[in-house]
């Protein structure tokens, strides 16, 4: 199957109702995993990778390495691959050459369209710190990554993430408002998904999902069902870090037997 064909595929299968479900992976042995379990696509999660490579979440990881495993994953399975992007890794090492910022995020995208991904995770937070761009900024960013990959002829699944929610606590009814205003703004920039990490109150969901015209992300909080978001109308559900936090606590144990006098 061609990159093109698995970027429509990928894209026909975030249905409204029925969830694409995403175990997230972290390298080419869990991707590897989790397809031959049956997914119908494999979606990598940052803070795995990074963890799983020895570098915190956030971008400390290098941009190169975190291209060689996506390389090895797209050759591994045959799914569509989605890649979580972060903030675009706009702050790593300069290059040689004194780029301006969206010609930078430009040449990241590209590098990783080139190995064949279909989609990315691409979220509003300034990697590496507490605060996130403003929706215009935001916008900008999204309508760049769209723009490269119209040039390369592929229907990248852009999945706009908003850190909203994401660790903030408090009462989310106070924002929703920003939520749908930025959701709306990244549709009409060239968004294909509205991530929502964090949102786990189930009115809240279901305003978003019937107020912003894109498929709606949650991440699932665990192992529970997924048949309420199902009925909110979620589109895609994501697990995030819980598939590598699970995995490291199994080898842990197993590696205790076994190394016990």
């Amino acid at each position: 199957m061609t990159q093109v064909n698995k970027a429509k595929q990928f894209a026909e299968i975030h249905t409204k109702g029925d969830p694409l479900l995403l175990f997230n992976a972290w390298d080419a042995g869990s991707a590897r995993a989790i397809w031959r379990a049956g997914a119908k696509a494999i979606a990598t999660s940052s803070w795995s990778m990074a963890e799983a490579h020895g570098y915190r979440d956030g971008e400390a990881m290098p941009l190169k390495l975190v291209e060689q495993i996506v390389e090895r994953i797209v050759a591994t399975v045959d799914v569509p691959v989605s890649v979580d992007f972060e903030s675009g890794y706009m702050h790593q090492p300069a290059s040689p050459h004194d780029k301006g910022e969206d010609d930078t995020l430009a040449e990241n995208i590209g590098r990783l369209l080139d190995l064949g991904i279909v989609g990315v995770n691409f979220e509003d937070r300034v990697a590496g710190e507490t605060g996130m761009y403003g929706i215009d900024r935001q916008v900008r960013r999204i309508a760049v990554l769209r723009r490269v990959a119209d040039q390369k002829g592929v229907p990248l699944f852009i999945n706009a993430r908003t850190d909203l929610f994401l660790g903030r606590g408090g009462d989310p009814a106070k924002s929703i408002g920003e939520a749908l205003d930025r959701g709306k703004a990244y549709a009409a920039a060239g968004a294909s998904g509205f991530f929502v990490p964090g949102l786990l109150d189930e009115p809240s969901i279901a305003r978003i999902c019937d107020s912003v015209s894109l498929p709606v992300n949650i991440m699932q909080d665990g192992m529970s069902s997924n048949g309420r978001w199902a009925g909110l109308g979620v589109a895609r559900i994501s697990y995030g870090a819980t598939p590598y936090i699970n995995a490291m606590k199994t080898l842990e144990n197993q590696a205790g037997s076994a190394l016990r006098p």
